[in-house]
């Protein structure tokens, strides 16, 4: 009895076609570059961004905001905790939040430089290489003597 699976080979040869298409390699080098993107924004907002909002807030330091919700319970007698506390982290929360505008900001100029970039000048306008057919109004070439679509004698008409 022969087996329906397929052959070990077939499926690596298939597996490397899938893995090295140009847009899964594109995709990889994205990834990569993002992730180091990623921490690039991250230095950016917590060291050089937080701190000067941090002195205009009065020394307010974001990340280590908290809001305790229920305090936790620590027995006496062993000082263990029996139920752990549960705290509102909401200056991690605004320190995302910061990292997230500049990220998207970031791209959007990235985004908008490239598109820029794309749009070549149009160019400048030349000799005209066709011309209207007097009976139809289709445009045909500029050195046609007879028109394509109606086959009416340019040169005559």
């Amino acid at each position: 009895m022969e087996s329906s699976l397929p052959k070990v080979g077939s499926l690596w040869a298939e597996f490397k076609k899938f893995a090295l298409q140009g847009n899964m390699v594109d995709l990889a080098v994205g990834l990569v570059i993002g992730t180091a993107f990623g921490k690039v924004v991250s230095s950016l907002v917590s060291d050089v961004i937080m701190p000067p909002i941090g002195v205009l807030t009065g020394g307010v330091d974001f990340s280590e905001k908290v809001i305790h919700i229920t305090h936790a319970v620590v027995d006496a007698t062993t000082g263990k905790t029996i139920k752990p506390g549960v705290d509102l982290h909401y200056g991690s929360f605004i320190n995302a939040i910061i990292n997230f505008l500049i990220v998207a900001a970031s791209i959007f100029v990235v985004i908008k430089l490239m598109s820029m970039a794309k749009h070549e000048t149009p160019a400048a306008p030349g000799e005209p290489t066709t011309k209207e057919c007097p009976m139809c109004l289709s445009a045909i070439p500029i050195k046609a003597h007879r028109c394509a679509h109606c086959c009416a004698d340019i040169a005559t008409a």
